[in-house]
């Protein structure tokens, strides 16, 4: 199936995630399965009226974009979930002061996980506050960075 690159599709439903009061954190295809989703977020969490929502008013606009040249497809509307790793810039400052969880491709001095408060992200460093004191991990390291929970 060909499709339009996600870049696009998110840069054509932007306005309307506005209006509607949401953020697209994420977007992606799945082409076996013939399917869009994309992933919101609001200051007040997401829920299942809101992802109804917002799905209501991309629809229409959507198959009007034509995200697939004409083949049917399915859309799917979701919140990104609690374990969502940051990709952006917004994500980090987002959480600056909570406690999160980094994954290592390899070992990072001798650790392949690291937990701890985000102190700061400057674009190619993430700053975590451990038990250890302050650690600066090269964000090119990690394989995942994502808010810690706790149970």
């Amino acid at each position: 199936m060909k499709t339009k690159p996600i870049a696009e599709i998110v840069a054509f439903l932007q306005p309307i995630a506005e209006e509607v009061g949401v953020e697209i954190v994420d977007a992606e295809w799945n082409l076996r399965a013939r399917a869009l989703t994309v992933y919101i977020d609001a200051a007040g969490g997401v829920d299942l009226n809101l992802c109804e929502k917002f799905h209501r008013a991309i629809d229409e606009p959507l198959d009007e974009f034509d995200p697939t040249f004409g083949e049917g497809y399915t859309l799917n509307c979701s919140s990104p979930g609690l374990d969502r790793p940051f990709k952006t810039a917004k994500d980090f400052r987002r959480n600056v002061g909570k406690r999160i969880e980094l994954h290592f491709y390899a070992p990072f001095e001798g650790k392949k996980y690291l937990e701890g408060e985000l102190v700061s992200f400057d674009g190619t460093t993430v700053t975590v506050k451990t038990a250890e004191g302050k650690k600066a991990v090269p964000r090119d390291k990690t394989s995942k960075i994502c808010l810690l929970i706790e149970v």
